[in-house]
């Protein structure tokens, strides 16, 4: 190199080891540039004076998808000019992947470079990965198999296993990938994210060089083996894999059995990451194929079916899950028998769906047929069948059998703490379910015992947003209430409204529970205003998704009428809980304990428009009832004792001005 006291020679270079080697200690690292500094090149470059509106709005957007590098904001600039087209419509072609390799593959004029150098952005990283592919073929098979997932927060324990090569040679692969700035290192050194362009560009590269197809199939195969074994209580393992999984699994044309092998995996994982829409497009998929591939009636396009049938239901999508339950359970009786484990899931999968829709007859006979058979062909202990005791337990506790129910969610409980461990998600659901039981015998020690216990332990265990942790931050919220707390009470059913409308959507069975709950606890607060608007809004969606007489819409109706009735709009709250009491009558039946509390209810607006006859009958029915249902020492049959007592003088009273 030449050398002069009057001047000084600057390289620049991707290549750290170059740097180092020319220049020693004199090096000057160049960051990345800035959205400002960017948004200058493209100004300048650009042919016309002034963007459009439209143009302005795209501007950060597309700065941001060319990861502010100044070489390809340039070529960028050059395409627009030449094509005569919008930052939009360029961003449009940008989005995707094919037309973006295109794109940065056209080469322009630039009067600030040599003639006979390559200018667009591609193939001047072509210089480089046949550099890193000479100095190191393990760095050049990491950023190949790097362009084939996605390209933020790559964990390097994905990169294929380099077995008989040293700790050095794996970590000179990985720094000379940094070294060239191909991938930039997370704080944590576990995993690092691949520059977007060179992803693009690498993908490019690859196809030209017919070699993509291959690393693709690399990416899926070994994904596929590290969620081969994924289960609910090793979801740190396998949680860092998905946005990978999804990125091999969504690209276009993209089907064959290693692929919906991986998608049937990964959608195990969004399913248990409740991530259910997400779950379902993956199954979607999956279904697609096996119904193709295999045939309707095959066991493995079943077992697709089942768990569409699974995404769907917890989506709210009861109808369109029953069909899918429905078909799974006819399909397995056919094919595999009515005492096959496989069709005894059906059985349960059934169960659920109907006692979703308030089915509970139904449910019930379905829990139990599933408990008898998974009794005798898995045995007692076995988690399926400690699921089985479960739903038959809660099933049976919205029908009011309490007795029968809490020996069953007992026997859960203890089953599963032994069986999967205290931590375990299904036991978690047991100690949620006896904390709303406890709740609903007035045992509120224990109660808030089991539900500190489920939050705090499902939190830890799911994540503070899953919606099994919204489940019991919502029921928390209901205790609180339940103890006149109602501030604490507001504050939880808030949380869980707000994560529920973002994970699950404002329209979602549960989302609309959370509409409803806080809305009680404004009417207890003496919000009647809040509170009607929360219970409208919640009737309306129950109505629409549920069904008119669904248990949950009319429980809507009911609390719609007591806010009503607190406004003083007897005749409006007459008729809702008239409405209430005909449907609970039907659904539910004569003695079930909210039917009871709907006679009582209607028995106190019946007396409020001094209908004295009318109203002494109901708290007097609601007591009959609730003493043989609930037991005379009950909070609710003591209200209705006191309801009577206050109602007869008022009768007595008005019996006795009409004879004067």
């Amino acid at each position: 190199m030449p050398q002069s006291k009057h001047g000084a020679i600057i390289w620049t270079t991707r290549d750290r080891k170059v740097a180092t080697t020319v220049a020693r200690e004199n090096i000057v690292p160049v960051p990345e540039m800035d959205e400002s500094g960017a948004s200058e090149i493209m100004r300048k470059y650009l042919a016309i004076s002034a963007l459009t509106k439209d143009d302005e709005s795209s501007l950060s957007t597309l700065l941001q998808e060319l990861t502010y590098l100044p070489l390809a904001i340039a070529q960028a600039a050059a395409y627009i000019n030449e094509m005569k087209i919008s930052l939009t419509e360029y961003k449009k072609l940008l989005s995707d992947q094919n037309n973006a390799i295109e794109l940065l593959s056209e080469d322009f004029e630039d009067g600030g470079r040599y003639n006979d150098i390559e200018n667009a952005v591609a193939k001047t990283w072509l210089i480089s990965f046949e550099q890193i592919r000479r100095r190191s073929s393990l760095a050049f098979e990491h950023l190949a198999f790097m362009a084939c997932v996605d390209p933020k927060n790559i964990p390097q324990s994905l990169l294929p296993d380099s077995e008989g090569l040293s700790r050095k040679k794996k970590t000179d692969a990985i720094g000379i990938l940094d070294a060239f700035s191909f991938i930039a290192k997370r704080t944590d050194g576990l995993a690092f994210d691949m520059h977007r362009l060179v992803h693009l560009a690498m993908r490019g590269w690859l196809k030209r060089g017919k070699q993509l197809s291959d690393w693709d199939r690399k990416a899926v195969l070994r994904l596929s083996d590290l969620l081969s074994n994924v289960s609910q209580t090793n979801r740190t393992l396998w949680r860092v894999y998905i946005p990978h999984a999804q990125y091999a699994v969504n690209r276009k044309n993209n089907s064959c059995e290693d692929v919906i092998n991986l998608a049937q995996n990964c959608g195990l994982c969004l399913y248990y990451d409740g991530r259910y829409f997400e779950a379902e497009k993956l199954y979607q998929k999956v279904l697609t194929y096996r119904e193709r591939m295999l045939g309707r009636e095959h066991p493995d396009t079943l077992t697709s079916v089942n768990n569409l049938g699974w995404v769907l239901s917890y989506q709210g999508k009861y109808e369109e899950a029953e069909v899918m339950y429905r078909r799974a359970l006819q399909g397995r009786e056919k094919l595999l028998g009515p005492e096959h484990p496989d069709t005894l899931a059906s059985v349960n999968n059934f169960g659920l769906v109907l006692y979703n829709q308030g089915k509970y007859k139904e449910a019930e006979a379905m829990h139990r047929r599933d408990l008898e058979g998974c009794e005798k062909v898995l045995g007692r202990e076995h988690p399926d069948t400690l699921t089985s005791v479960n739903n038959l337990g809660w099933v049976l506790f919205c029908q009011g059998k309490d007795k029968e129910a809490e020996a069953l969610q007992r026997r859960a409980l203890h089953g599963r703490e032994k069986v999967l461990g205290p931590e375990h998600p299904d036991t978690l659901d047991s100690v949620n379910n006896f904390g709303l039981f406890f709740s609903n015998q007035s045992k509120y020690e224990e109660a808030e015992a089991m539900h500190r216990r489920a939050l705090h332990g499902r939190e830890k265990v799911l994540g503070t947003e899953h919606p099994h942790t919204l489940d019991s931050v919502n029921n928390f919220g209901i205790f609180f209430s339940n103890q006149s707390k109602y501030e604490e009470a507001e504050a939880m059913h808030r949380r869980a409204l707000h994560g529920r409308e973002r994970v699950l959507g404002p329209k979602h069975p549960d989302t609309l529970t959370s509409v409803n709950t806080l809305g009680s606890v404004l009417f207890n607060r003496g919000k009647y205003e809040e509170a009607e608007a929360m219970h409208r809004r919640a009737l309306q969606g129950r109505e629409k998704v549920l069904g008119p007489e669904h248990p949950d819409t009319l429980t809507s109706v009911s609390q719609l009428g007591s806010v009503l009735s607190k406004q003083g709009r007897y005749e409006e709250t007459e008729a809702m809980h008239q409405r209430v009491l005909q449907d609970r009558e039907k659904v539910l039946g004569l003695a079930h304990p909210e039917t009871l509390t709907t006679v009582d209810n209607l028995g106190w607006v019946l007396s409020n428009q001094g209908k004295y006859e009318e109203a002494e009958a109901m708290p007097r029915r609601a007591l009959q009832g609730r003493e043989k249902v609930l037991g005379p020492e009950h909070p609710d049959t003591i209200t209705s004792f006191n309801d009577l007592r206050h109602v007869i003088p008022q009768q007595k009273r008005y019996e006795k001005e009409a004879a004067h």
